[in-house]
């Protein structure tokens, strides 16, 4: 698709943007990264070959609590000093005459999203083993943040988190579909009627995997991505939901892949 083509992208008034708030040289090149549903990617590279991210919502129906960019920017922002890798932030636009919705734009992160059994096939087993290692370590490095002391007391409330994350998923299967799910909702009650009790808090992800971190040549964690979920709740649940996407094994899926 050509760069003036993008669907949500002001190439001249972005380029303007970018350009009171950080050293660009020449034109500015425009590529999607991701697309769809969940919030828009685009990587900008201009011609001495820095690279940017921007981040937007879609263009279409959007549900405002899955695409806010100001709170996105917020957590990657408040994360920076930390111990967690995460992208360097160049700033946030809230002017929607800029490109049509807010937007923020953060330095570009070398390395690797590995999505699939043939991205992995290209890492050898020792290496997809210190990748398996790295985004365990990494998820504890978050989870050991005190949401306090980067200035993310505020992020959402801290008790019954397995309950409000029930809420939330029906709410939003409530507002974003017309179909007849019987099952779904069957399924919720069930779920709301064995919610376990809360030990703690602090800041969880929301949606972390391995395809949301950028692996650097290291094999490490290089950086956390897509945050639009991050809130406060029960660390131990998400780890749960780790473990179950990575398999009871304890490694990585893609570790297995030959």
């Amino acid at each position: 698709m050509a760069s003036d083509d993008l669907p949500g992208i002001n190439r001249k008034n972005v380029t303007g943007w970018l350009t009171e708030r950080s050293e660009v040289i020449g034109k500015i090149h425009f590529d999607v990264v991701t697309h769809g549903r969940s919030n828009l990617t685009y990587k900008l590279e201009d011609e001495a070959g820095r690279k940017w991210i921007l981040r937007r919502p879609p263009t279409g129906h959007i549900l405002a609590s899955a695409h806010d960019m100001g709170r996105e920017h917020k957590i990657i922002s408040a994360l920076g000093p930390s111990n967690v890798p995460v992208p360097g932030i160049v700033g946030m636009c809230i002017d929607e005459n800029v490109t049509g919705a807010p937007f923020f734009v953060m330095d570009f992160v070398e390395g690797s999203i590995i999505k699939d059994r043939i991205d992995a096939q290209s890492f050898s087993p020792d290496e997809r083993r210190i990748q398996s290692v790295s985004l365990v370590e990494t998820l504890a490095t978050l989870h050991e943040v005190d949401p306090e002391s980067v200035g993310l007391g505020d992020l959402g409330k801290r008790e019954d988190y397995i309950g409000r994350q029930l809420r939330r998923w029906k709410r939003q299967v409530d507002e974003g579909s017309d179909r007849e799910m019987p099952l779904f909702y069957e399924l919720h009650k069930r779920l709301e009627k064995c919610v376990p009790d809360q030990e703690g808090y602090g800041i969880t992800h929301g949606d972390y995997r391995l395809d949301n971190c950028m692996i650097g040549a290291d094999n490490h964690v290089a950086a956390v991505l897509d945050w639009e979920l991050c809130t406060l709740g029960d660390v131990a649940c998400r780890f749960g939901w780790h473990v179950d996407v990575v398999g009871r094994e304890g490694h990585l899926r893609l570790t297995y892949y030959e």
